[in-house]
């Protein structure tokens, strides 16, 4: 019997504390995790630092997941930090460059998500807005700082698009955690998807591969999103092929 589907996930290393610890620590949110394991995918933690490059990496893994967090250093697309950017984590940042590109190069099935979305477009060459409120006038794409309670809206999904065939419908229901967005386009990426009352990006694909997807929204956090599920069936279909 084939093993499933293997899923690398660049994990972040952060100050936390648990127990009687406080430390650096590898952090990820587990929905990302339980999204893959409720595909028949096998996870597996990417840290930073590692004595290994991005190709020697990715020869363990059939697809990669990008995912949420904090923001992109400006340094990265040549912008000066806003007020409300985050603090950079460059060692983050670059690892997760060096895996994206990677990845595209070989073809290897992408799923970015929120932050991982930014990185994607940043890594092929495009640029951010840092902090949306300014640009849109609204704070509806991160309503309340760290919790999805109230964080949905709809998207829509440019017909025949990737983002349309995995989400299965052209207007979808989405999460959304983000005060930074898409601003330049980077090289070789299209958007197909916007939010529903201010058109700002909210889906990116690569044409060029078979499965690249960015999705400025959360599908870890609904149980009912396939989005995950579909990288899960691509990494499977990749191998197989």
């Amino acid at each position: 019997m084939p093993r499933p589907p293997v899923i690398g996930i660049p994990t972040p290393q952060v100050r936390a504390r648990w127990g009687p610890w406080d430390d650096e620590a590898l952090v990820l949110p587990a929905g990302y995790v339980r999204a893959v394991h409720a595909a028949g995918g096998i996870s597996l933690a990417l840290a930073p630092g590692q004595p290994a490059g991005a190709a020697e990496l990715l020869d363990l893994v059939d697809g990669l997941l990008l995912v949420g967090g904090t923001d992109v250093d400006p340094d990265a697309y040549d912008a000066a930090p806003h007020p409300e950017t985050d603090a950079p984590d460059r060692d983050r940042d670059g690892f997760e460059f060096d895996l994206a590109r990677a990845a595209l190069a070989r073809d290897l099935p992408l799923l970015a998500v929120c932050r991982g979305m930014q990185v994607l477009n940043v890594a092929c060459g495009g640029t951010l807005v840092q902090h949306l409120p300014e640009q849109v006038g609204h704070e509806d794409h991160r309503r309340t700082r760290g919790s999805f309670a109230d964080a949905d809206h709809d998207v829509r999904l440019a017909p025949g698009s990737l983002a349309a065939r995995v989400a299965g419908e052209e207007t979808h229901a989405i999460k959304s955690q983000h005060h930074q967005a898409i601003d330049t386009v980077g090289d070789g990426l299209v958007v197909t998807g916007w939010a529903v009352g201010d058109d700002l990006p909210e889906a990116v694909e690569r044409p060029a591969n078979r499965f690249t997807l960015g999705v400025q929204w959360h599908p870890e956090e609904d149980p009912d999103s396939p989005v995950i599920a579909a990288l899960v069936a691509a990494a499977r279909d990749s191998r197989g092929a």
